[in-house]
């Protein structure tokens, strides 16, 4: 089924007050685009980038799966909800290897987060060594299976991010027929968990995408988006992926 594309970009630990300008320019041409567009930031920008770019999708890079309590420096969907955001990344590698989230950690905030009306980009991958073992696509789908939410509701408002460890910000991009397997056998662990409603949640690619690599990324059967890293902090390097999601 044909699945309107996601482009959404992650800031990381980048971002201050005078790089708001750039939130704006990609708000303003994502008015008209034809794919959907979110810039996730962190957490000191939410309400100002909100405020900035009103009815634009702005997002969160993580959140904590409890409601309130003693979590010093953590932030809760209730939280990002009253910034402004509108949705949340969860299970970024950066998160799973430096903070040791487990999988159990990411399906509690991807559950914690969709119950506070936040929409959910969900990340899994694998590092060089399990690509190289030739476990890439096992090792993914299992990670998939231990971390999706009991359920997701209305499954726009849930997307899964395929992001090889080995590809993020190191120009290293897996070959399409690799992309194309991978989100072919995470699409039937999706419709294996959720039935139909499976074949509606979008699946986007993330890794060291840029404008020159997008179409020929977004041409693969089961991309249904990007998750951006680096490209995303300029609306100069932003906006060429987003046309080239709108293009398919």
């Amino acid at each position: 089924m044909a699945r309107r594309k996601l482009v959404a970009g992650n800031w990381k630990m980048h971002g201050l007050a005078a790089d708001l300008g750039e939130v704006t320019a990609v708000s303003m041409a994502a008015e008209t685009a034809a794919a959907d567009v979110a810039l996730c930031l962190p957490a000191t920008l939410v309400e100002r980038a909100a405020r900035a770019a009103p009815g634009f999708a702005i997002g969160g890079q993580d959140v904590h799966q409890s409601d309130k309590g003693a979590h010093t420096g953590c932030v809760s969907a209730a939280m990002l909800r009253d910034a402004g955001a509108r949705l949340t990344i969860v299970g970024h590698s950066e998160r799973r290897e430096a903070q040791r989230e487990s999988d159990a950690d990411v399906k509690a905030k991807a559950e914690a987060a969709l119950a506070a009306g936040l929409e959910v980009i969900l990340c899994v991958g694998e590092s060089d060594t399990v690509r190289e073992a030739g476990r890439a696509v096992e090792t993914v789908s299992a990670q998939l299976d231990s971390s999706l939410p009991a359920s997701i509701g209305e499954p726009s408002a849930f997307s899964v991010a395929y992001e090889p460890i080995w590809a993020i910000g190191t120009g290293k991009v897996p070959s399409t027929a690799d992309i194309g397997e991978m989100h072919a056998a995470l699409r039937g662990r999706l419709t294996a968990a959720y039935g139909a409603a499976g074949d509606r949640v979008r699946i986007l690619y993330g890794g060291s995408v840029k404008a020159s690599n997008a179409a020929e990324i977004f041409g693969v059967p089961d991309v249904d988006g990007a998750l951006v890293g680096g490209a995303s902090l300029r609306a100069d390097d932003f906006l060429p992926i987003v046309e080239a999601a709108a293009a398919r």
